[in-house]
């Protein structure tokens, strides 16, 4: 069996996804379609609209065939640790493509981008380190050290300065550097961008610009068209969706009752911005007001949200120090042709298949139950300990792609 894996976090699934999935599995020939997706606390630092399982079953009704958790540290790190972690368990998985959208939509423009950089590694490095030490951040380092070596060389390299480009080139550069057999290759991105806005001419929108309608103009009907049917009856029987503003009683308490060294405990925490968080958490009503407080050219947006979800959840540098790469595959569903695939694959599959959470439970999977946990403090969707008494959702009939 020909497998294809992808790595997403289908906040919500869309008609964008469903794109993707149905070109990935023509594109390859693919007899499975494997799913690393994020669990209830994402890499932009934000928590998931919807609970992990709900998004598994979107996922498994519109042609996935298997859904894996991607652990916390890589679902919350930044592009390269995303990359990491996902491409490590589909080629634990032996998947023979990963398959990821992009703007260009050509993997030849990858590769040159990815022979560039190793090329000239060194170059690239100083003028990154140079950029970030200017103040700015560092999407907007890697995109001026791209910049400057393609008109110095006269080369032909990505536009790094778009989303998915970026993290399709972290995965291509994630299977050069693991040595993995798995093969790359991209779908071109249609309709709408990563960031734009709903536009009801159009019957594809962009994750964010759902979410954006959903909590600002509250109206569900509006999102209709840009979901798959199967997708939009779930969202439509959820009660209530979350985002930061429903958890940030609890960061503001976590914080406040922190010292400044405390704080300098926990992942991303750095530069003095621990002194800056306690000032605002003491000023701040609102998490809109806190985020304001403390923006800055040197932190975007995304890596400020993930330094507040790893003092939300206490993911400290400690922690992290002792995760390298995934250590298992937890299985949250899978329809008939994903079972039959681990069936086929068991001797095969290079790391522990989690089928159940028992007791005994590894440090990196802790991550996850704790997380789901403090997401279901404030979620209609489901209660604290789920993660012991969730067994991996099944469907048994074929999506129809």
């Amino acid at each position: 069996m020909i497998a294809t894996g992808v790595i997403v976090e289908y906040n919500p699934f869309h008609n964008g996804h469903l794109h993707h999935i149905k070109e990935s599995r023509q594109k390859t020939d693919a007899d499975v379609v494997i799913a690393v997706m994020s669990g209830h606390f994402l890499q932009r630092g934000e928590p998931a609209l919807l609970n992990k399982w709900a998004r598994t079953e979107m996922a498994l009704k519109n042609g996935v065939d298997l859904v894996i958790e991607l652990p916390y540290p890589f679902a919350t790190g930044y592009s390269q640790e995303f990359a990491h972690g996902g491409v490590a368990l589909l080629e634990a998985l032996n998947c023979k493509f990963i398959s990821f959208g992009s703007e260009h939509g050509s993997i030849e423009r990858f590769k040159a981008t990815y022979n560039a950089f190793n090329g000239h590694s060194d170059e690239l490095n100083k003028t990154i380190h140079e950029s970030v030490k200017s103040g700015i951040s560092y999407p907007q380092a890697l995109n001026k050290a791209h910049q400057h070596l393609e008109q110095k060389y006269n080369l032909q390299l990505l536009d790094l300065s778009k989303p998915n480009n970026i993290l399709g080139y972290h995965y291509f550069e994630e299977i050069q550097k693991q040595h993995a057999q798995i093969e790359a290759v991209t779908i071109q991105r249609i309709v709408a961008g990563y960031h734009e806005q709903i536009d009801v001419q159009k019957n594809i929108a962009s994750a964010t610009g759902i979410r954006k309608e959903l909590f600002e103009n509250k109206k569900i009907h509006a999102i209709e068209q840009f979901l798959p049917s199967k997708s939009y009856s779930i969202l439509e029987n959820t009660s209530k969706f979350v985002n930061w503003d429903d958890y940030y009683p609890y960061l503001r308490f976590t914080i406040l009752r922190s010292t400044a060294s405390q704080l300098q405990e926990y992942v991303d925490i750095t530069e003095g911005i621990e002194n800056l968080l306690l000032q605002a958490a003491k000023q701040c009503e609102t998490f809109e007001q806190f985020m304001q407080k403390i923006k800055s050219k040197r932190f975007t947006w995304a890596r400020l949200q993930r330094m507040l979800t790893h003092i939300l959840t206490g993911y400290t540098k400690e922690m992290k120090e002792t995760i390298q790469s995934p250590s298992y595959i937890r299985v949250l569903g899978m329809t008939e042709q994903g079972q039959k695939y681990l069936k086929e694959q068991k001797k095969n599959i290079q790391l522990p298949v989690v089928n159940k959470v028992g007791k005994d439970f590894k440090n990196l999977l802790m991550l996850d139950i704790r997380a789901t946990d403090l997401y279901m403090l404030v979620s209609s969707q489901g209660q604290i300990g789920m993660d012991f008494r969730t067994p991996p959702i099944r469907i048994q009939k074929k999506a129809d792609l």
